[in-house]
This record gives structure tokens, C-alpha cells and sequence, in this order.
């Protein structure tokens, strides 16, 4: 008993302790995603560092975007086929495929990807510039370190990333035609009307919003982690994986907020539910 007694005041003392180690990551957080958005409403980054990182996280993210979308489309009629056959509704496979990947599936997945090639990246960046005292320096020219450095990255994650998405959601949905198409032969007159009318404009516009929410959650994580980046080497290694980290989990927590409210925001608008699956 009195063991227990002395081992309880440490594990309460660190769980407190932990707890308060959260609360100050948040409050960091939000006190640099303020500062941020400040000056995003006060100057409009030059084009100098705006284009060059927005053709980074566009242009050389295509390859892997595309791959992703393509694959879920894939997996997605491999392991729905089998149900949809018994059930001799094969050919409404690709409305499920379609909507599976159109509202949550290519938006999420493809902003997950981007989190670890584009937050890490630029996490990674930004840490290597703090250790080196590249932002201590253009601190010391007067030159805002976040308005020149992190505004041109949020700017372009929240423009960039929702036509990623978007790309990704195109090859989704090819990839669905092309597995049930040839390889499980199913009718593509039919596949393609039994399609249509399923995805909405509702749809596209919350697979847009999504994305959105997901990019800036991205830039703000990972320009803060690298911001704060401890010295040497495993100090900006370790600034990369907590920005993947913390990214991943933002991007399923917003996932789940986004989509309550805009179920919600549907039914105030048309009076039903929520679009309809089938």
C-alpha cells in the first residue's frame, strides 16, 4: 500500500505534466497561425517566392498524387466487386467507387501524401535555416521571417492542394473504371450511366473545401515545427517526422469536423439528411 501511495504523486505528476506539454504545443500553434494569418490579410507575398514554391507543391507532386488516386480507385473495386456481384448490382459499382472517393477518400489520401512530401520538405527547410541562422539574419535585416518565409508556403498549400485533389479524384475514379471495366467485365455503357447523377455539385464543392482546410492545417504544422527546430541534425530530422505526425492527425481530426458541419449545412439548406448513397 504505501508503494502505491509514493508511485501515484508521479504518475499524476506526469500525466500533468504532459498535459501541460500539450497545451503549450497549442498554444504555440495558435499563436503562430495568428501571426500568419495577420500577414496574409496585411502584404501579399512577392511573386518571386510565391510561384517558385507553388509550381514545388503542384508540379512535382503530380507523379505521386496521381499514383495514389489511381490505386484507390483500384483497391476500391477490387474489394467492393465481390459484394456488388452477389448482390447483382455490379454495375452501380462505380457510383460507390465515385462518391467513396470524391467526399472523403481522394481528399484525404492525397492530402496525407502531401503532408509527408510537402510538410516534411518544408519542415525540414525551415529547420535547416533556423540551425544555420538564416532567419536570425533576415530578422536582423528587417525582413519579417514569417511574412517571407511562411505566408508564400500557406498560400500556396490552401491553393495548390484542392487541385491536387482534385487530380487525385479524377484518377480515383479512373482507375475504379479501369479494374471493373477489364478486368471484371462489366459493361462500360452501363458502369457510366449507372454513374451519372450520383456525384453532385454538393460533392465538388466539399471536396474542394476539405482540401483547402487540409493545406493550410499542413503549411501552419510544418513551418512552425521547422521554426522551432532544435540543433544539429536530429533536431531537424525530428521537426520533419512530428510535422508528418501532427499534420496526419489534423487532417483526420478537421475530416471529422468538416464533414459534421457541412451534413449539417446540407440538411439546413435542401431540408434531407445528406446526399444519398444509392
Amino acid at each position: 500500500m504505501a508503494t502505491v501511495g509514493k508511485e501515484s504523486p508521479s504518475v499524476m505528476s506526469a500525466a500533468g505534466a504532459a498535459v501541460s506539454d500539450v497545451l503549450a504545443h497549442v498554444g504555440e500553434m495558435a499563436e503562430f497561425a495568428a501571426r500568419t494569418l495577420a500577414w496574409v490579410v496585411r502584404r501579399r507575398p512577392t511573386p518571386g517566392t510565391f510561384l517558385p514554391i507553388c509550381i514545388d507543391i503542384g508540379l512535382r507532386s503530380i507523379p505521386v498524387v496521381a499514383i495514389t488516386g489511381l490505386f484507390i480507385g483500384m483497391v476500391l473495386a477490387v474489394q467492393s466487386y465481390g459484394q456488388f456481384h452477389q448482390m447483382g448490382m455490379a454495375t452501380r459499382l462505380g457510383a460507390i467507387i465515385n462518391m467513396s472517393i470524391v467526399r472523403e477518400l481522394g481528399p484525404v489520401l492525397a492530402a496525407t501524401m502531401l503532408a509527408g512530401r510537402v510538410g516534411s520538405a518544408m519542415a525540414a527547410e525551415l529547420g535547416t535555416m533556423r540551425i544555420s541562422e538564416q532567419i536570425d539574419a533576415l530578422d536582423c535585416l528587417g525582413v519579417n521571417s514569417v511574412h517571407h518565409l511562411v505566408v508564400p508556403r500557406f498560400l500556396a498549400c490552401v491553393l495548390v492542394i484542392p487541385l491536387l485533389a482534385i487530380f487525385a479524384n479524377f484518377m480515383g475514379v479512373m482507375g475504379g473504371a479501369l479494374v471493373s471495366i477489364e478486368v471484371y467485365h462489366i459493361e462500360g455503357y452501363h458502369y457510366w450511366h449507372n454513374t451519372q447523377g450520383f456525384i453532385t455539385l454538393w460533392d465538388v464543392i466539399a471536396g474542394l473545401i476539405k482540401p483547402m482546410f487540409f493545406g493550410a492545417a499542413i503549411a501552419l504544422i510544418s513551418c512552425q515545427r521547422g521554426f522551432n527546430s532544435k540543433p544539429g541534425a536530429e533536431g531537424v530530422g525530428r521537426a520533419a517526422t512530428e510535422s508528418f505526425v501532427y499534420s496526419f492527425i489534423a487532417i483526420l481530426a478537421l475530416d471529422f469536423f468538416l464533414a459534421l458541419f457541412l451534413n449539417n449545412l446540407y440538411e439546413t439548406i435542401w431540408g434531407t439528411p445528406g446526399p444519398r448513397l444509392l
